[in-house]
């Protein structure tokens, strides 16, 4: 009990000399809350038999703690682990245009206003206009984000209604999003169809019968079901449902609006593809093979466009003026078609084995160590699951890899590398252009503070 009567008090610690500078940094108020909590883990330490730290300490712990709080988020990284749209890494980086275009919109913008007629407008409306232009979709809407897109036709469509969903299709992506608890969500009834590996169109004619009145397809985003399996293709669901009468919707989610062949990979449904083939609406990711910020985009018939549009929840789920400025100037590329050299996703995809084994040397040459072997770039975001291109690494041996990645990561801007075969390796495919100088200081901050420890 003594130890706790020496615990000093927050009025003595705010008069210590040392939180002058933390009050004049942070505020009064922030500052005594942060002692505050510092003296709440003290007490904590202290029933766990640790001792009593002096108050320079405590006010130290102090300080940790305010920076931290006060610490900007989210901060850039350097992805140098191949995996192109890294979702802990916030997926597609955007491109000159759309940064600038975010910088521009980033005070008073014309977000609702209609500059030519001085009268209230509409945020939908740019995006719209090129959307339709780039799909061919009658008309579209954007929303925050894809699962918000699904939830919102979902709740605008189907309520009360019987929704037809294969059973291979009953996915869960990353963060427990689950296409039942959307379904539920939204007030639908999932109408369960086929079987988990075969899925015949016969079972769509069968869900008809059992009150089916919407069709939904899901992309198979972050997995693949090989061996004895088999689906109806979309062109004929797309008959069946329109012999019918009822919706079809797709989640094509990735986002490809080309031809992913074109990059050495499989061919992916696009977009166009999939409202020319019978789909009435076709939702997906921005911040995926699009290359823009993250949204919910929504292409399709108009009439059912615009059921969404008025539906309550819209409101609710509607993007900011910085999303719609980086998408805008995204949607630009594609139009203009320059997503090859403008767009940052459609970069690192389009790139040749050969550059990337040159631009690795050059790494190993300035640096001095290393080793550079082939390996291979990851697609990542849920887009082509298990998909892969070549690539060349640029690989440093170290007894304690894990060690070294934490010390990149500790790096300002922090450098996220990966380990293969007990190495550290560094993939140049994710490196933007600006980034390349701000790595190799990086790495030889963290070499420099190996050998400093050895």
């Amino acid at each position: 009990m003594d130890a706790f009567r020496q615990i000093p008090s927050v009025e003595h610690l705010l008069t210590h000399a040392l939180t002058g500078e933390l009050i004049e940094s942070y505020g009064r108020e922030w500052t005594t809350n942060a002692i505050r909590d510092v003296l709440t883990e003290c007490r904590q330490e202290l029933r766990e038999g640790q001792t009593l730290p002096p108050d320079e300490a405590l006010l130290i712990r102090a300080k940790a703690l305010l920076r931290a709080q006060a610490a900007l988020f989210p901060v850039q990284v350097i992805n140098a682990t191949g995996v192109i749209l890294h979702t802990n890494l916030g997926r597609a980086p955007l491109s000159a245009a759309a940064i600038s275009a975010v910088r521009a919109a980033a005070g008073y913008s014309n977000l609702e206003y209609e500059l030519s007629a001085g009268k209230r407008g509409t945020r939908n409306a740019q995006a719209e206009s090129q959307l339709t232009r780039l799909t061919g979709a009658e008309a579209a809407l954007v929303v925050n984000n894809n699962a918000g897109a699904v939830l919102l036709a979902l709740s605008a469509l189907a309520r009360r209604k019987k929704v037809a969903v294969a059973r291979s299709q009953l996915i869960e992506i990353g963060g427990g999003f689950r296409i039942p608890d959307v379904l539920r969500e939204s007030g639908a009834h999932l109408l369960e169809v086929g079987t988990t590996n075969r899925v015949h169109l016969s079972d769509y004619q069968l869900a008809l019968e059992q009150g089916a009145q919407l069709f939904l397809l899901a992309h198979h985003s972050n997995f693949r079901i090989i061996g004895f399996t088999s689906e109806p293709t979309l062109k004929e669901l797309g008959g069946l449902a329109a012999s019918a009468g009822v919706p079809l919707l797709y989640d094509q989610g990735s986002g490809a609006i080309s031809d992913t062949a074109q990059f050495g990979l499989p061919h992916q449904t696009t977009v166009q593809e999939a409202l020319q083939t019978g789909a009435d609406l076709v939702f997906f990711s921005g911040d995926k093979l699009l290359g823009g910020p993250q949204a919910g985009i929504i292409t399709g018939k108009k009439v059912l466009v615009d059921k969404l549009r008025k539906h309550a929840l819209y409101r609710a789920l509607r993007p900011d003026k910085l999303c719609l400025a980086a998408l805008s100037a995204t949607l630009l590329h594609h139009l203009k078609g320059e997503a090859l050299s403008c767009v940052p996703v459609h970069r690192m995809l389009a790139r040749e084995e050969s550059s990337l084994r040159e631009q690795a040397l050059g790494w190993q040459r300035q640096l001095g160590i290393g080793l550079v072997i082939p390996g291979k770039s990851t697609i990542g975001g849920g887009s082509l699951p298990e998909e892969t291109l070549p690539t060349w690494l640029f690989a440093l041996e170290t007894r304690a890899p894990q060690k070294l990645l934490s010390r990149l990561r500790a790096c300002r801007p922090a450098l996220i590398a990966r380990i293969e075969d007990q190495r550290v390796v560094f993939d140049p495919r994710t490196i933007l252009p600006d980034e390349e100088t701000l790595m190799l200081a990086g790495i030889r901050t963290a070499l420099g503070q190996d050998k400093e420890s050895e």
